[in-house]
């Protein structure tokens, strides 16, 4: 007797992994990540090499009186800690750290805003406006103080020359107390901002032409554009921009060192240089250690408050 199988019968004893239509494979628990791993271990050997074990490490250093004029080191706990919070020269320059903050990340991104709302007006000659604006940024930090260590000459510089053409007596740009860290906060604005300026003019060409449009039929006149259209979209912008300004201004340390060496008197000497000082002058590591774990919780506090700014805004 020949017996038929009933319909589907085919379908129901088939194995899982021979229906058609489902790649071998899948289903059957291979996840794929054998591969991925293989290409993604040569960054993490790299990354715990170079950045976690050295964090891990100055870490501990911190925690004990290593020196590089002795062998043996002692675990002290937070003595170092205890210790820089009481030094007067960790304070004072603390407060040469702000002043430069300050000093330099407002006209940066002020100045900016200011060019690149003027490159984008229309004005003629435009590749010539950016390149001028942009080209500074690319010099390296020997080549740009070595440019402003000479117009900062007291004799012979540019800067006091044209104080002398106004009438006006020479400066000790480099050498007053009260002077040089204007000096250096007007060097990295000069150096800087071009940065800053790809920024804000990236954001004004993509700003949507549909709400200058609806502004100038309701007779919004240049300035009132400006006010009202063009700053308000900008806001995002502007807030980004000042974040990553002060982050960089409170990590000053290249151009201080080869303009002043924190000179005169360490009225420029920020923390960066203080910890280069006790560390590799002072040979001092656990105390460096500290003091500089103690700035590094400093600007991931302000980090933190800036990102909070930055999610109110968006």
């Amino acid at each position: 007797m020949t017996t038929t199988a009933p319909p589907g019968a085919d379908a129901v004893t088939a194995p899982a992994g021979d229906r058609p239509g489902r790649p071998r494979g899948i289903g059957r628990g291979r996840t794929g990540k054998g591969p991925g791993l293989v290409f993604v271990l040569p960054f993490l050997l790299v990354f715990a090499l170079f950045l976690v074990w050295p964090v891990v490490h100055g870490l501990w250093l911190s925690l004990t009186d290593s020196s590089l004029a002795l062998r043996d080191t002692t675990f002290v706990g937070f003595d170092n800690y205890a210790e820089a919070f009481g030094d007067p020269d960790v304070w004072s320059s603390l407060g040469n750290t702000v002043v430069f903050t300050a000093a330099s990340s407002v006209p940066l991104v002020l100045i900016a805003l200011g060019m690149a709302l003027l490159v984008h007006s229309g004005l003629a000659g435009q590749w010539v406006w950016r390149l001028a604006f942009f080209a500074p940024y690319l010099l390296p930090v020997t080549v740009v103080t070595l440019i402003w260590t000479w117009l900062y000459q007291p004799e012979v510089g540019l800067a006091n020359q044209f104080l002398d053409a106004l009438g006006l007596g020479p400066v000790g740009w480099l050498s007053d107390e009260a002077v040089a860290m204007w000096a250096i906060a007007a060097l990295t604005v000069w150096w800087t901002v071009g940065f800053n300026f790809l920024l804000y003019l990236a954001a004004l060409q993509s700003l949507p032409a549909s709400s200058y449009e609806a502004a100038a039929l309701d007779g919004a006149g240049a300035w009132r554009r400006l006010w009202s259209v063009t700053l308000p979209q900008l806001r995002r912008t502007t807030v980004l921009v000042a974040m990553l300004q002060i982050l960089a201004s409170l990590k000053v340390f290249d151009q201080i060192y080869i303009l002043t060496k924190g000179g005169p008197n360490g009225s420029t000497r920020p923390v960066l240089e203080y910890v280069y000082d006790v560390g590799f002058t002072g040979y001092r590591l656990g105390y460096a250690s500290a003091v500089s774990y103690l700035f590094f919780a400093l600007v991931i506090v302000v980090s933190l408050v800036q990102l909070r700014l930055f999610r109110q805004e968006d």
